[in-house]
C-alpha cells in the first residue's frame, strides 16, 4: 500500500456503523414528457423590459438532493447580483428565478410550465439534472425558449437536429470518462477496476467512455438507484471482486456514502470521481454530516478523501493561485450566503459569467433569436480550462477535463493537465496554449 494512503486505514475501525444516519439522497426518476407543441417564433422578447430580463431555472432548493446542488443557484445568483450592481448587461438587470423542483421530474414539469407561462421567462439557464431536465427539454424547444447550459453532462443536450435551442455546458459524461479511463490505464496498469454509477444516462454515458480504455480490466459494474440510499451490497461486491480502482460516476451524496461504506468494511480502493460528485468541499460537509452521532464522529473528512482523484474543467475553490477562483471567492464573500463557498458554487458562478457573456453579445435589441445567434457565434473566453463548443451543429459545451488529487491536508495536486476529446472513439489530446480570459477583461455593459 502506498505510504500516503495509510491514513485512511487508520480510520476504518472508527467508521463501523457510521452509515446508520445517512440522509436520503435523490428523488425518483421516470416522469413522462410534456406534451409536444408547435415551435414558436424566436423574434420575440418575453421577460424583457428596458431595464431587466427574466431568466428561469429549476433546481433542488429543498429535499434530498439540495445538500449537493443547492449551491449552484446560490453561486449563479451571487454573480448576477454582482453584475447587476455594475450596471447589468447592456443596461438590463438580470432577474434570475430559480424554482424548486426537489430533483423530482414531475415537479420539474410543473415549475417549468410556471416559469414559461406565469413568469414569461426569456430563457432557461442551468436547469439541473438528467432525469429532471429530460422531461422538459421537448417543451422548452417547442415553446421557443432558449434552453441554455443545462446542469448535467448528458449527451442529449447536444442534439441539434432534435433540440436546436438546447446548449450543453458541462463536459459530457462520455468525454470525461474517456479521459478518466486513459488516466487509469496509464497510471494503474493491470489493476482491477470497478464501476459505481447512477442508473440512468450518467451510468450509460460514462461506461461508454471508460470501456474504451478499461473494458478488459473491469471486474465489477455496480449501479445505484437515486432513491435508495443503501450502498452496502454494491460496495461489498466491488470489494469481493477485488477492485483496486473504483470509478464513481455518482452525485455527491452517493460519493460520500460509497466512501463511508467502503471504509466501514475495510475496503480501500483508489477512488476516481467524476466532476458531478467530485466537489471535495461539498463532500467534506456531507461526510461530516453523515458521520454525526456515529462511531466515526470527529474523524476528519479529509481522511476519507485522501488520494481521491477528481476530474474537472473549471476553477477549483482550493486553488489559491488561479485568478478566476480568487474572483469567485471575492464575489461570493460580498454577494453570497453564509455557507462557505464550494466548487459547486463555482459551477453556478461560471455558468452565470458565460450566460451574461452571451447576453452581452446578443446586444441591446434583445430577442430570443439574438441570444441564439450569440450562443452560436460567441468566441468563448472565460473561467474554463478547456475549449467550449457552442456553434451551429455542435452544442457540446466544455470539451475535456483535467485531473486533481486530494491530499490529507485538504489541498489538491494538479496531476494531469487539461485534455480534450470527442464522445466517439477519437483521440485524447492535451490542451495547448489555451487562451483563457481573466475576470478584469470581461465587461457586460457599454
Amino acid at each position: 500500500m502506498p505510504a500516503n494512503r495509510r491514513g485512511r486505514r487508520l480510520v476504518q475501525a472508527a467508521v463501523a456503523g457510521a452509515l446508520a444516519l445517512v440522509m436520503t439522497a435523490t428523488a425518483c426518476t421516470g416522469a413522462g414528457q410534456i406534451e409536444e407543441g408547435v415551435p414558436a417564433d424566436l423574434d420575440v422578447a418575453p421577460g424583457v423590459t428596458d431595464d431587466s430580463v427574466v431568466i428561469g431555472a429549476h433546481h433542488p432548493l429543498t429535499g434530498p438532493a439540495a445538500p449537493g446542488y443547492l449551491s449552484i443557484s446560490r453561486g449563479a445568483s451571487a454573480v448576477f447580483d454582482y453584475i447587476n450592481e455594475q450596471g447589468g448587461v447592456n443596461g438590463r438587470e438580470i432577474d434570475f428565478r430559480a424554482e424548486d423542483d426537489a430533483y423530482d421530474p414531475s415537479m420539474t414539469i410543473d415549475v417549468t410550465r410556471e416559469l414559461v407561462i406565469r413568469d414569461e421567462i426569456f430563457a432557461m439557464m442551468g436547469g439541473l439534472g438528467t432525469p429532471t431536465h429530460s422531461g422538459v427539454i421537448d417543451y422548452l424547444n417547442e415553446e421557443g425558449v432558449p434552453d441554455v447550459f443545462p446542469s448535467s453532462g448528458a449527451l442529449a443536450w447536444n442534439n441539434t437536429d432534435v433540440h436546436p435551442l438546447t446548449y450543453g455546458w458541462q463536459t459530457d459524461y462520455t468525454k470525461e470518462a474517456k479521459v478518466q479511463g486513459e488516466y487509469i490505464a496509464e497510471h494503474f496498469p493491470g489493476q482491477s477496476v470497478g464501476y459505481l454509477y447512477q442508473n440512468d444516462d450518467v451510468g450509460v454515458d460514462s461506461q461508454a467512455g471508460l470501456d474504451q480504455y478499461l473494458e478488459e480490466d473491469v471486474v465489477a459494474r455496480q449501479h445505484y438507484e437515486s432513491d435508495v440510499t443503501d450502498l452496502s451490497a454494491q460496495i461489498a461486491e466491488l470489494d469481493r471482486a477485488g477492485a483496486d480502482v473504483v470509478v464513481c460516476s455518482c452525485i455527491p451524496a452517493f460519493t460520500a456514502m460509497g466512501m463511508l461504506e467502503a471504509s466501514r468494511i475495510g475496503f480501500d480502493p483508489q477512488w476516481m470521481v467524476s466532476s458531478i460528485g467530485g466537489d471535495t468541499a461539498t463532500l467534506q460537509g456531507l461526510l461530516q454530516e453523515f458521520t454525526s452521532d456515529t462511531a466515526a464522529e470527529g474523524t476528519p473528512a479529509d481522511a476519507f478523501l485522501e488520494d481521491t482523484l477528481v476530474t474537472s474543467y473549471i476553477p477549483r475553490v482550493e486553488d489559491t493561485e488561479d485568478e478566476w477562483a480568487q474572483f469567485f471567492r471575492d464575489v461570493y464573500e460580498e454577494y453570497g450566503g453564509e455557507d462557505p463557498i464550494t466548487n459547486t458554487h463555482i459551477f453556478g458562478m461560471s455558468q452565470a459569467v458565460m450566460f451574461a457573456q452571451a447576453l452581452k453579445s446578443a446586444g441591446p435589441d434583445l430577442t430570443r433569436q439574438a441570444l441564439v445567434d450569440a450562443l452560436e457565434t460567441e468566441e468563448w473566453r472565460g473561467p474554463g480550462f478547456v475549449p467550449f463548443a457552442s456553434s451551429d451543429g455542435d452544442h457540446g459545451g466544455h470539451e475535456g477535463v483535467f485531473v486533481v488529487q486530494h491530499q490529507l491536508d485538504g489541498t489538491q495536486d494538479w496531476v494531469q493537465e487539461a485534455r480534450v476529446t470527442d464522445r466517439e472513439d477519437g483521440p485524447i489530446e492535451q490542451v495547448e496554449d489555451f487562451d483563457r480570459a481573466m475576470p478584469d477583461e470581461l465587461e457586460f455593459h457599454d
